[in-house]
Parts: C-alpha cells; sequence; structure tokens
C-alpha cells in the first residue's frame, strides 16, 4: 500500500471509531459479499466512443448534462478500490466499458483489456473478490449505428466481445453478470409516468444521434422499445454465457431492476400479470444466480401503477422511502427462481446522508430476516460507492457512500459510509 492507501484506510478507521455502539448481531453466512456496484460511464469519465456519449451531445438530447469527466475512475481506480477496502467490504462490482475495449468493429484494444485487468489485479490486491458487470446500458457507438441489439448478428457480436474479455482476464474474476438490470426496457414504459409522450422525445434524441454518425439508424439499448429489444437480448444474454463460460469458471448471472408491485384496490390480478412480465419471464435464461436489485415499492391498481400516498417521505430520485421493498423482493426471487440470490443492488439517492443511514439500517433489518429465513442469499452490494453520473438526470443525485469534487474529484467518504464499513466489520446483522 503506498501512503494514500494508509491514510484512506487510518481515516475509515477514525470515522469507525466514533460511531455509536451497535446492539448485538448474529454472524452472516461463510463467505457471504460485502460491498459496493458501480459502473464504467457513470464513473470513468471520457468514455467518447459509446453511445451514450453521443446521446449526451446531440441536439435535443433528453440529459440534464453530459458525463463529461464523470469521477475520473479510469484514472483514479486504485484509490476508489483502496477505499472500499478500507471500508472493510470484500467484494467491488464493477462494469468494464465495451466501448474502449472494441473501438471499432472487430478491433480489440489490448491497452483498454488490461487496463481492466489491472483493475481486478488492485482488487485482489486490497483482498476484494470481483464481480464483472459486461454491459451496464452502454455500447460502442458504431453498434448503436449499425441497429444496436436490434440488427442481425447483434447476439454473436455481443458474445465475441465477452468471451474475448473473459478469455483476457480469466481467473481475476470471482462472479459476473451480462446485462445490467436486463428486464428494464419491460419495466420503464410501466413504471414511468407519461412514458408515451416522452417516447417521442427519446426517438427525436436518437435520430439525431444517427444523423451525427452518418447513419440511418440509431438503437441505444436502454431507450429501445421493449417489443423489439427483449428478444435479442435474452438471445445476446444466452450466447454471450455460453462464450464466457468456454473461457471462465466463475459463477455468471443476470441482474434484474425488481421493485416490489404491491396490489391496492383490486389490482391483485394486475400486478401477477406485472410480475410474470418483469420479473418471471427472465428466470429461465442460464445463470448462476439471480442479482436482485430493489430500491422502492411500486403500488398497482387495477390498470397499473397507482402513484403513491401524499404522505409518504420520497427520495431525491422521486420515488417511496421503502426499504422493506428489498426483503420482499429478495424472497420473492428465491422462491419463483429457485436460484441463488446475491443483492446486487440497493442504495438511496438524497442528499441527506442521515436518511441513507436509516436506510442502510432498515435494509440491514431485511437482509438478517431473510438469512433467518434460510433463504440462500449470498450477498450485499450497496450503489453506489461514489456520487455519480446519474444518466438523464446528470449529476443531480448522490447515491453513493463516497461524495467526489466535481472540480478536484477528491473522494470524502461520508459517515453513511463509516456506519455500513462497522456493520460490515462486525461480521454480523
Amino acid at each position: 500500500m503506498d501512503r494514500r492507501d494508509v491514510l484512506i484506510g487510518l481515516g475509515a478507521t477514525a470515522a469507525l471509531s466514533g460511531m455509536p455502539a451497535r446492539a448485538a448481531t448474529r454472524a452472516v453466512p461463510k463467505g457471504f459479499l460485502w460491498g459496493t456496484a458501480i459502473s464504467a460511464h457513470q464513473s470513468e469519465g471520457n468514455n467518447v466512443n459509446s453511445d451514450m456519449w453521443l446521446n449526451e451531445h446531440v441536439k435535443g438530447t433528453l440529459f440534464r448534462e453530459p458525463s463529461g469527466d464523470a469521477c475520473d475512475s479510469y484514472e483514479r481506480y486504485a484509490e476508489d478500490i483502496a477505499i472500499a477496502a478500507s471500508l472493510g467490504f470484500n467484494t467491488h462490482r464493477f462494469g468494464i466499458e465495451w466501448a474502449r475495449i472494441e473501438p471499432e468493429p472487430g478491433v480489440f484494444s489490448m491497452a483498454a483489456l488490461d487496463h481492466y485487468k489491472r483493475v481486478l489485479e488492485t482488487c485482489r490486491k486490497h483482498n476484494l473478490k470481483t464481480m464483472l458487470t459486461y454491459i451496464h446500458f452502454t455500447t460502442p457507438r458504431w453498434f448503436a449505428a449499425r441497429g444496436g441489439f436490434e440488427a442481425d448478428g447483434a447476439a454473436d457480436l455481443f458474445a465475441r466481445f465477452a468471451g474475448t474479455a473473459a478469455k483476457h482476464f480469466g481467473s481475476l474474476v470471482d462472479y459476473a453478470t451480462t446485462f445490467n438490470e436486463m428486464n428494464l426496457p419491460r419495466l420503464i414504459p410501466v413504471l414511468v409516468p407519461g412514458y408515451e409522450a416522452r417516447r417521442a422525445l427519446i426517438d427525436r434524441m436518437l435520430n439525431a444521434s444517427a444523423k451525427a454518425c452518418g447513419s440511418d439508424r440509431f438503437s441505444s439499448w436502454v431507450f429501445a422499445p421493449a417489443d423489439r429489444i427483449v428478444p435479442p437480448t435474452r438471445e445476446a444474454h444466452t450466447k454471450a454465457y455460453a462464450a464466457i463460460k468456454a473461457e471462465a469458471k466463475h459463477p455468471l448471472g443476470i441482474s434484474l431492476s425488481m421493485q416490489d408491485l404491491q396490489p391496492v384496490a383490486g389490482g391483485e390480478a394486475k400486478v401477477k400479470e406485472l410480475n410474470k412480465a418483469l420479473y418471471d419471464d427472465w428466470f429461465d435464461l442460464p445463470s448462476d444466480f439471480i442479482g436482485v436489485q430493489t430500491y422502492t415499492r411500486i403500488q398497482v391498481g387495477p390498470n397499473g401503477p397507482v402513484p403513491a400516498p401524499k404522505e409518504t417521505e420520497k427520495t431525491a430520485a422521486g420515488y417511496e422511502f421503502y426499504p422493506p421493498a428489498l426483503g420482499n423482493m429478495v424472497r420473492y426471487t428465491a422462491k419463483a427462481s429457485g436460484k441463488p440470490v446475491i443483492i446486487t443492488e440497493s442504495g438511496i439517492g438524497t442528499s441527506d446522508d442521515t436518511r441513507r443511514v436509516a436506510f442502510i439500517d432498515a435494509t440491514m433489518k431485511e437482509v438478517r430476516a431473510c438469512l433467518d429465513e434460510g433463504i440462500d442469499l449470498r450477498g450485499y452490494l450497496h450503489w453506489s460507492l461514489l456520487d455519480n453520473f446519474e444518466w438523464t438526470s446528470g449529476f443531480a443525485q448522490q447515491f453513493g457512500l463516497v461524495a467526489v469534487d466535481r472540480t478536484t474529484f477528491k473522494r470524502t467518504p461520508k459517515p453513511s459510509a463509516a456506519h455500513l464499513g462497522r456493520i460490515v466489520r462486525s461480521g454480523g446483522i
């Protein structure tokens, strides 16, 4: 460890020592994964060859601001990993950027592959297990300009990229997922009010991106219509699963955005219908575990989602503060899929760190209850390590345990980081 690593560790230890004593806990299972999650585009910065970078800059963009330097994590990854390790975590989930690794069709950058290999090696140096995400919403610009996953041969191109990366990284990867929240294209139209009106704005942005790169089409995965993108996404996952497994032996799963759908006023049948379309339809895909990513509950009436009661607390992202959603969806997933579960994301967007601490405490109760019920729950990864670029919301929302100065990129762990770190270090919940 260099001097900076030592200082980070000492600072975290000092913060932890100032926290009040916690009640007695019970141990979590041996090998339980404790960590944070982060993505490539949201933290690395200057991902100029990606589809999202272009979408951020065209006239008519839906993005509040461009990602720019983001958190400069492409250069500062060692500092980020050292912070995570100093807090007591044993796992680091991060994404690799396809647009950096394959900037042109069939042209693989050994420099980019070696960069991510160094990230993995740095995790090993700090005794952190690694969980890799092969695609976290972004794709290369050339891939989007040929029609993205909607174009012929797309699944084979993704599998080629995934297999190439898996071979290069070898045994440095401990866990991985193919797509982040691969059910999201189905979820967005259901849960976003006024989506149909917004669809026209999305198409205008994508058309502008197509024109900017001299193509007659431009398909960004996260913005694609569900009826067109879901079938090729399933095919791409299946082929990538085989390609990765041919090169690596680590557990390989899927991650799903799984918000807790609760019926109100006769909405039981609608909830059952939505659960099947949004969640159950993905459980038959080849996977060694299901990554549950839950942030809130959605109340559902006979015709679909209804607004949360006005008196309920809302997060900065506009959804209801409802930690029990996490336990509910872990239970649902374990029962419906019959597979091991890892909480690959859980967190809260807020500028009030006391509410993040409260959210963490409430979700820890859910984790403890699921373990006590005998559910095969193998880990909890908090979203996110850093305050980073939150897609169309820009930098307006803070999900991180660590604040990042937008000018100097100085990292400052928040009290919530020390709080969660203390829970992890205790060895139990």
